[in-house]
């Protein structure tokens, strides 16, 4: 899986020659007529790096990639910013070159989830998938915080398996509370003003009494049971799958 256009070679590690005298390991590569790549000794490798994202939801059919580029020419979030590519960074995970691809952390949870990667892939990797598998892996190794989406889906996935229930407020309400952000923010008073306006009475005093009575849907106990062991096995297998349970060396 070669690749060679300059655009995905790091600005530091090009060296190009200039009127200087410029002396790269006794060479002499003076003027404007040669340009060279910085040698790398790779002591990063994780040869298991493709099958942990692999073993992660999304992750799944990463080994069907064959750089093509559909992906990264399709993205909303690269159009705006260059350095948003998935197909590089899959490349990356398929080749272990764990250390290279932890210098994009911090832009690659900005995947928006518009699948345009996914519709227009033909080998179907599904790489919005791959984002996402590659983006908890990132939290799961503890190389980068939860982000504000996975908290919101904790948050939301917990209530849903505890009451059998979706309500709305209480979400919202923990979600702000568990990634430190003000309960009476601008937007939260707009909307709340709005559904005040055009919200039957009835639907607003159940929604106000749903966060302190947390109703819960009937019989739901033998359900909840089979889903709280569901997750458990699923994520018992992710850690076995990226090694997170064993004792180091």
């Amino acid at each position: 899986m070669p690749i060679h256009e300059k655009s995905l070679i790091r600005p530091e590690d090009l060296v190009e020659g200039s009127g200087e005298a410029h002396i790269i390991d006794g060479v002499d590569v003076s003027g404007h007529w040669s340009t060279f790549i910085k040698s790398r000794v790779v002591k990063d490798y994780n040869e298991d790096m493709e099958a942990e994202i692999a073993a992660l939801p999304g992750g799944e059919f990463i080994h069907r990639c064959w750089q093509c580029g559909s992906c990264t020419n399709a993205c909303t979030v690269n159009a705006i910013n260059p350095d948003f590519n998935p197909r590089y960074w899959i490349y990356l995970i398929r080749t272990g070159m764990e250390e290279e691809l932890l210098r994009d952390k911090d832009i690659i949870w900005q995947c928006v989830s518009c699948h345009k990667c996914s519709y227009t892939c033909p080998r179907d990797v599904l790489p919005e998938g791959v984002m996402k598998a590659t983006a908890h892996w990132l939290e799961l190794k503890g190389h980068t915080p939860k982000s504000h989406s996975t908290v919101f889906d904790e948050v939301f996935a917990e209530q849903v398996i505890k009451t059998g229930k979706i309500e709305e407020g209480r979400v919202l309400r923990r979600f702000l509370t568990r990634t430190g952000q003000p309960l009476l923010q601008g937007w939260v008073l707009t909307m709340a003003l709005r559904m005040i306006r055009h919200f039957p009475i009835k639907l607003m005093i159940h929604m106000g009494l749903a966060n302190f009575i947390h109703p819960r849907t009937s019989g739901w106990g033998r359900a909840r049971a089979a889903i709280e062991e569901y997750v458990e096995e699923q994520e018992a297998e992710h850690r076995k799958a990226l090694k997170l349970d064993q004792p180091a060396e």
